[in-house]
């Protein structure tokens, strides 16, 4: 514990808020709340033992920050909203991304219809969810369509609106026709109530329903309808395989378990609806809280943001304030922490689950880990590197017979791609077909605005820069690399044959194992690398060749070229007109005119129309 932190320790306050915790580059690692934050954030700096996770956190604490609020309510807003922001690798994160589809019906209208939506908005509309595990939302909402006249149009449809005529929809005998008031509100809202009742987990009604239509199709000879029919039933029996013995049909419930080895844990979601297991989710995370009740409580405020909040919730911990969480989820809900009979076999198979996933997870982090991390330090060690190669530059050019001449720059970090960082290079004063040259101009600029500093995409130095070819490519940048008087910048070059290593000033290539993780991260570098500049060549020829002969005239852009052509069908017709029939295309301008004409007909005078 440095200096720092001492003095901090003693200003701290026994008052509600939130802490943020630094490590040496001023990066945010970890974020916590504090009922009273003297007592809280002491704990981590103390001698006493702590769990490995917490340990590696308190390990690269250089420095931390507080704030002050009025409740731990509002310490826990506060704690997600920075969480947010700051994305800390010591929290829970559950990023924002593809959500799972949810069946949305919106009884506020007169005649609601079914909606897929990724979302969970507090607008008073019921949602059924998350449908995922082999659940597909769609063919639910098919199976529905199939067997209840729910309208499918995205008509607007009022008590007082009338469509002209119904649609196909009804003449199949697929819609009740709400839009040509063929129903009333009161008979749609039974169908629609109906609906609820299935999605609820009552499937009696709608399996006699989809029954009867199969056999009534087999027997008129249907059979394409009586296999759909017949698909859908399926969709049912799928549905069916999934409900809880002795559980009411009516129950909605998650199952939270949290499975930790001391440095990596789990938590695991079993969700139930309609007395049915609807599936599990895992979530591998690295929670840096003293407590394993604190982390699967900070995991529940997180995952609630954006999903459907059952009436009943299981959990493997004693959730440290239970009354402070439903406050927190503006919602009512009753929390069993020691269940028993069909509780507990559910929390045993989440539990179980959890455990599992985590012996999965860390087998396939150890892979990931050979192949980033452990790979470029093998890499150093292996070519004797000066630095750790964090961020690796590859350049490559790509054309053809000189033509359209282009450079790739792609960038890896931590030994994963940063697409974010790769950038492209037209090259602009080398004529001809010369890599040795193109590399010198790219690799001129790109150093050139390092030094510069004044662009973001190029303010970080690279640890290493690997040029795509043998010893003559690398000599010629090389060069380069020793004129711009920048240090510290470690450079390789790849050949393509028999995958050498060239070093600058060393005739001598180095032999890297083939199959080893450093080999295999110089390859998919350099390989990234060839495969970006062969894209943008290819982008940059296609638009040159499709590009119009109209627009290389002085003052003719896209929409003087669209009147030209809408005028005289194409570019040959434009070529053979003259001047007075160039002057008949309204929007363009005596000058226009004469710099067409003169375009295609150099060698005669502007004024010579004949």
């Amino acid at each position: 514990m440095n200096t720092k932190i001492k003095e901090k320790l003693k200003l701290l306050t026994t008052k509600p808020g939130v802490y943020i915790m630094r490590d040496k580059d001023g990066v945010v690692i970890y974020v916590g709340k504090a009922k009273n934050l003297k007592n809280r954030v002491s704990q981590y700096f103390r001698n006493s033992p702590k769990p490995s996770k917490v340990q590696a956190m308190v390990d690269n604490v250089d420095e931390f920050d507080y704030f002050i609020t009025a409740s731990e309510m509002d310490a826990l807003a506060l704690e997600n909203n920075l969480i947010k922001k700051y994305q800390p690798f010591y929290n829970i994160l559950l990023k924002d991304g593809k959500q799972f589809p949810y069946i949305k019906i919106d009884l506020k209208q007169p005649f609601p219809k079914l909606e897929i939506v990724r979302k969970v908005k507090k607008d008073g509309a019921k949602y059924f969810g998350p449908y995922f595990a082999g659940l597909d939302a769609r063919e639910i909402v098919k199976t529905i369509n199939s067997a209840f006249k729910i309208r499918t149009c995205n008509l607007k449809i009022t008590e007082t609106s009338m469509a002209k005529r119904e649609c196909l929809n009804y003449s199949m005998g697929l819609c009740s026709a709400p839009c040509t008031k063929k129903i009333s509100i009161e008979d749609y809202k039974k169908e629609i109530n109906k609906v609820i009742n299935f999605l609820n987990g009552n499937d009696e009604e709608i399996e006699e329903i989809l029954n009867k239509k199969m056999i009534s199709a087999s027997e008129n000879e249907n059979f394409e309808q009586a296999i759909t029919f017949r698909d859908r039933l399926k969709m049912i029996y799928k549905l069916k395989q999934r409900v809880v013995a002795n559980l009411p049909k009516n129950v909605d419930k998650d199952v939270f378990a949290y499975y930790c080895d001391g440095l990596s844990g789990v938590i695991c979601v079993l969700i139930v609806r309609g007395g049915k297991i609807l599936g599990v989710l895992n979530y591998p995370c690295l929670d840096a809280e003293i407590e394993e009740n604190q982390t699967i409580f900070n995991f529940i405020c997180q995952y609630y943001q954006n999903v459907t909040i059952p009436n009943e919730i299981i959990c493997s911990h004693e959730l440290p304030d239970q009354e402070l969480l439903q406050k927190f989820l503006n919602k009512k809900i009753y929390i069993i922490t020691n269940p028993h009979g069909i509780n507990k076999k559910l929390l045993e198979m989440a539990l179980e689950n959890a455990k599992e996933y985590l012996e999965k997870h860390l087998q396939k982090e150890k892979l990931k880990y050979n192949n980033t991390l452990g790979a470029i330090k093998s890499l150093k060690e292996k070519l004797s590197l000066k630095n750790l190669p964090q961020r690796i530059e590859c350049y490559d050019i790509s054309n053809i017979s000189g033509t359209n001449k282009v450079c790739s720059m792609v960038v890896f970090k931590n030994g994963e791609p940063s697409k974010k960082d790769y950038r492209k290079f037209k090259i602009k004063t080398v004529k001809g077909s010369n890599d040795f040259a193109s590399l010198k101009e790219a690799l001129t600029r790109r150093l050139n605005r390092l030094k510069e500093g004044k662009l973001e995409s190029f303010k970080e130095k690279p640890d290493l820069i690997i040029i795509d070819g043998g010893k003559g490519q690398l000599s010629s940048t090389y060069e380069i690399l020793i004129e711009s008087q920048i240090e510290n910048i470690d450079m390789i070059s790849l050949a393509k044959r028999i995958e050498e290593v060239f070093y600058p000033n060393n005739p001598l290539p180095t032999m890297l194992k083939p199959g080893s993780v450093e080999l295999r991260l110089l390859q998919r570098v350099r390989d990234e690398a060839h495969r970006f500049a062969i894209t943008y060549h290819r982008n940059i020829r296609t638009k040159r060749q499709t590009e119009s002969e109209l627009e290389k005239i002085e003052g003719i852009g896209p929409k003087k070229r669209d009147l030209l052509l809408n005028a005289f069908e194409n570019s040959e017709n434009v070529a053979k007109a003259s001047l007075d029939e160039l002057n008949t295309v309204k929007g363009l301008s005596q000058k226009d005119c004469e710099n067409i004409y003169y375009y295609f007909n150099k060698n005669r005078k502007i004024y010579d129309t004949e």
